[in-house]
């Protein structure tokens, strides 16, 4: 039970106590990995036809329409030829040396965070006329973390059957990871996977605007003949003509909503924050498994830029899985520091309050029900 529980008296209904993210800690085995490579749950009914473009942004519509376009091209035979691949090894009559057909086998979605660029790479995905098994949909992260659980040559052969890899939030500011994955696309692509993708801006090119293509671009070297960019404007759509944030509400009342609503997890949290350091963020979106609701008391600005990052990863996961998030302390544009704000990681944290921002708006009910 978190300190905050006993601190508003509600020490005694242990019966009905809420969960503790603090108390969770994950195992995620490979397979998990594999199978969970499909767009989150919050994508999972969006398609191109749901996607709202911005009337003032035609970068939207044709973007639109351009996707549409290149699902339509994925479907028939793998552009590789031959049969599926098992998961960890090469189908019947597939040859390793099999090349893709010439001329771009991917497109780059190059945005702001909140234009939706996700939404419309999960339409993509869901577009795509391939059953779901031939298709994967992964971040950056959920892919090098597959490459470390499954190894490179594995990582390989389990993808290379497929028609569409996505690749949301390509990490940027990782040399050494972007090497690895830039590596691993140029075996798939030989391979005959179509790629998409949407990436972060480098550190230290923030202040030059928010668009990431060359960066993305210079990155994978090798492999930037086969990417299409898209060039996708607007605002952030999840504050576009909605209400503002609702304020952070008090510890007593955050306390009781998770009392009162099943399956809710309550978390003092700077105690959360201690905690992430402890699990890996390849298995931050196992610790929201069952969650209905997420509530923290004592929010405040978070201590350092590796903490930071943890939370942002933890932000994504409860995004992804529609968790709504209540809290006391500080309002959530307050999390970070102007120095992190104004530092290498920016996008990573507008997009990470954004996203909280949306999330607090969605538990607004389980204090106004009571």
């Amino acid at each position: 039970m978190s300190s905050s529980t006993a601190a508003s008296g509600l020490s005694t209904l242990t019966a009905s106590a809420p969960l503790s993210l603090c108390e969770r800690e994950p195992h995620v085995p490979a397979d998990r990995l594999v199978a969970e490579m499909v767009p989150p749950p919050r994508f999972d009914a969006v398609r191109f036809a749901t996607y709202i473009p911005d009337p003032k942004q035609p970068s939207q519509t044709e973007a639109v329409g351009v996707l549409e376009d290149f699902a339509a091209g994925l479907g028939g035979a793998h552009a590789a030829g031959g049969a599926r691949r098992g998961l960890f090894g090469f189908g019947k009559g597939r040859s390793r040396a099999a090349k893709a057909p010439a001329g771009p086998r991917g497109v780059y979605l190059d945005g702001g965070y909140g234009v939706g660029k996700t939404h419309l790479l999960a339409s993509l995905w869901h577009a795509t006329p391939a059953e779901p098994a031939l298709k994967a949909f992964g971040t950056f992260v959920e892919l090098t973390n597959l490459v470390g659980a499954l190894g490179f040559q594995k990582t390989v052969e389990t993808l290379s059957g497929h028609r569409l890899l996505c690749i949301d939030e390509f990490e940027l500011d990782d040399p050494g990871d972007t090497v690895l994955v830039s590596t691993l696309l140029g075996r798939l692509v030989d391979n005959g996977v179509a790629l998409a993708a949407t990436s972060n801006t480098l550190p230290g090119k923030l202040g030059e605007g928010r668009f990431a293509a060359a960066d993305f671009l210079r990155e994978i070297q090798g492999l930037s003949a086969h990417f299409r960019t898209l060039r996708i404007d607007g605002e952030d759509y999840r504050h576009r003509g909605l209400p503002e944030a609702p304020a952070p509400y008090s510890d007593e009342q955050v306390t009781k909503a998770a009392y009162a609503t099943p399956d809710a997890s309550l978390d003092d949290f700077p105690h959360l924050l201690e905690h992430l350091a402890k699990v890996h963020p390849s298995r931050y979106g196992a610790l929201t498994d069952g969650l209905s609701a997420v509530c923290l008391t004592g929010v405040r600005p978070v201590p350092d830029q590796s903490t930071a990052l943890r939370l942002v990863v933890l932000a994504d996961r409860l995004y992804d899985r529609e968790v709504p998030v209540l809290a006391s302390g500080l309002p959530f544009d307050r999390l970070f520091s102007e120095e992190m704000l104004n530092g290498g990681y920016r996008k990573k944290y507008f997009r990470a309050i954004s996203r909280l921002t949306a999330l607090a708006r969605d538990a607004k009910g389980l204090v106004e029900s009571r």
